[in-house]
């Protein structure tokens, strides 16, 4: 039976999931995967949390240098977030000829290709499934499961955090900054909470997964972000009425236009698959030319689901001796040819507050007109009064920055006291 050693690169919520993960499935793992795992290192600065998980002293190291020099670790596993110190560390192992596993999609997205041009030097694996939407294996099932298909598009729903507000804002009528201190509270969303609410961790997701599924390198720098801070439970209930949910989204699109990646909150029916994934839970939804649609549900985030992907990796390393890396040309910058979409296309919902005078949504209709924006639905909500009458529209289909510029002309017709939100609105 083949026997492989595992360092384990801090021992938070993640590496301490791991480590359980390991230590009680031990057994398990010899039966069905003929493979015996020993954690055989942890670098954490408190050693009293290794302890308390029964780690033995002897195997708590002080520096990164003990873990790459110790013969009897095969893989490393990097769980602490960031981008340095752990940049670093995971370079180390590779030089070494150590296979990583790592969770730190910040870390994956931003520093990709020099992570495995240090793998392919040293032959060594580079495996970051726990990167993406925690306990749910998307990557696996982009990289082994669905390769014999051109993928069109993926949509997902891809931060728990977010989803958990969003959420509850929906079921409660909740405003957002009384949900995300109750979130704050619970554990859901950090004591700084920008990384998940302002789009970025779904935005380092989104530059790993369409990098994957559209197979060229799909920087950060070239996903559209948007956060759910200005978020109305107004327009949410709205939406509501409309027969819509409000979700932040990761989309993905690569077709004859080029490739197109973003990250923002979306209506989408309420029929749609996505629309009944709730709390914390993540979802990720993919076209293939083959097969069609395939969804994969679960677990976002979190000890035991996250590290049950670490330890899929793990498992995957040890049990296959030939690695695979990326299937497009790893560097900095994307490759020469490739077009990405900045000015794409939806519809879009628009509540404005105008004056209750007569003539005001002719002209705001003649605005949209002239930029060649087509009206599917507009609605006039209540009788108003001195703060003016809330005004709703739903575009047709049409071009992001057409409609930017015309609600900027709206803007400043003197009839039109504030334009309160723009919200897309995906099929």
């Amino acid at each position: 039976m083949k026997t492989v050693g595992v360092a384990i690169l801090g021992l938070g919520v993640v590496g301490s999931g791991t480590y359980t993960i390991l230590r009680d499935h031990r057994d398990f793992y010899r039966r069905t995967q003929h493979v015996d795992i020993s954690v055989e290192s942890v670098l954490e600065l408190n050693k009293q949390r290794a302890l308390d998980l029964g780690i033995e002293e002897s195997r708590i190291a002080d520096n990164i240098a003990e873990i790459v020099s110790n013969p009897a670790v095969d893989i490393v596993v990097e769980v602490i977030g960031g981008v340095e110190p752990a940049r670093s560390f995971v370079l180390a192992a590779l030089h070494s000829g150590k296979t990583v596993v790592t969770s730190n999609k910040e870390l994956f997205c931003k520093h990709w290709y020099e992570l495995e041009k240090a793998a392919k030097r040293t032959n060594a694996g580079l495996y970051f499934e726990a990167s993406c939407v925690g306990g749910v294996p998307i990557i696996r099932t982009l990289v082994d499961g669905v390769q014999s298909n051109v993928i069109t598009r993926l949509t997902g729903i891809i931060n728990g955090t977010t989803n958990y507000i969003l959420t509850r804002m929906t079921r409660e009528g909740a405003d957002y900054a009384s949900v995300l201190k109750d979130a704050q509270k619970l554990g859901y969303a950090e004591k700084d909470p920008t990384a998940d609410v302002e789009g970025f961790d779904a935005a380092y997701k989104l530059s790993i997964l369409s990098s994957l599924a559209f197979h060229t390198r799909v920087p950060l720098e070239k996903v559209y972000r948007e956060g759910i801070a200005n978020v109305s439970a107004v327009d949410i209930a709205h939406g509501k009425d409309l027969g819509y949910v409000l979700k932040l989204l990761a989309i993905g699109k690569n077709n004859e236009n080029g490739v197109e990646v973003r990250v923002h909150p979306a209506f989408i029916r309420k029929d749609h698959p996505l629309a009944s994934v709730n709390d914390s839970f993540n979802a990720v939804f993919l076209q293939g030319d083959s097969v069609g649609d395939v969804m994969l549900y679960g677990r976002g985030a979190g000890a035991l689901p996250t590290g049950s992907a670490i330890v899929s990796d793990i498992i995957y390393a040890a049990t296959h001796a030939d690695h695979k890396y990326a299937t497009f040309k790893n560097t900095m910058l994307p490759e020469k040819g490739v077009k990405f979409v900045n000015d794409f296309k939806s519809r879009y919902y628009i509540r404005f507050t105008v004056k209750d005078r007569a003539g005001v949504l002719a002209k705001v209709a003649g605005i949209f007109a002239k930029s060649n924006i087509s009206i599917a639905d507009l609605l006039q909500k209540g009788d108003g009064d001195e703060s003016g009458t809330p005004v709703i529209l739903i575009t047709h289909e049409t071009h992001e920055l057409a409609v930017r510029r015309a609600v900027e002309k709206i803007r400043s017709l003197p009839d039109v006291f504030s334009v309160d939100s723009l919200i897309r609105v995906e099929g």
